[in-house]
């Protein structure tokens, strides 16, 4: 019995983070009001509540769900890994509601009253791990911090699909993640790790489907 109610509690909490996901993801968080997620949700205030303190709580772990679309896919390890992680990123991105709505919320929170770093500082530490990984396979040249690096390529990440959103609506955002990578491997790998790991659309197909 107590575990089916808390089942019950755990799909009810889903559903209402793909509800407010999608709402959020078409509206903005100014558009996207607690009536029309709970409608497509199909649930009730109490329901809303019950988990989430308000709609800014909602957006929040929103915000913070994005490595939930991307790590669950991921099967590598080190270098490859932290590379897999931004390709599966670049093909998710235009078709995920959670992961877009959890790109456009951190990016207009200003907007709304917050001042949130957490979604970028874990994806940061997500990406830190896999360079530990790399060093401790030898993997990184001299001098590679893992930290710095981690934060270059989130930074680079957000910045890439802000552009790609506006010149092509994300369609080339796979194309520019590939090349961020072909002209950052050489400067942090050693050159055996630069030739035998994986960048390109093949590889996030193979990943993803």
């Amino acid at each position: 019995m107590a575990a089916a109610k808390q089942e019950r509690a755990v799909q009810t909490r889903e559903s209402l983070l793909q509800a407010a996901a999608e709402v959020f993801d078409e509206l903005g968080y100014a558009g996207a009001s607690v009536s029309r997620i709970l409608k497509r949700a199909g649930l009730t205030a109490g329901a809303l509540y019950f988990h989430f303190e308000s709609k800014e709580d909602l957006a929040r772990a929103v915000m913070n769900s994005q490595p939930d679309t991307v790590v669950p896919w991921l099967e590598s390890t080190g270098l490859q890994r932290l590379v897999d992680i931004t390709l599966i990123w670049a093909k998710r991105l235009p078709v995920d509601p959670m992961l877009r709505a959890g790109v456009r919320l951190t990016n207009e929170q200003t907007s709304f009253g917050l001042q949130d770093a957490t979604p970028y500082q874990e994806w940061t530490g997500i990406m830190a791990e896999c360079l530990r990984d790399a060093h401790q396979r030898g993997e990184l040249q001299a001098g590679v911090q893992a930290d710095e690096v981690a934060e270059f390529v989130v930074e680079a990440c957000t910045g890439m699909q802000m552009f790609s959103a506006v010149v092509s609506g994300r369609t080339d955002l796979m194309e520019r993640t590939t090349r961020m990578w072909r002209l950052l491997l050489p400067g942090i790998a050693v050159p055996a790790i630069v030739a035998r790991t994986e960048v390109s659309p093949e590889r996030v197909r193979a990943l993803v489907g």
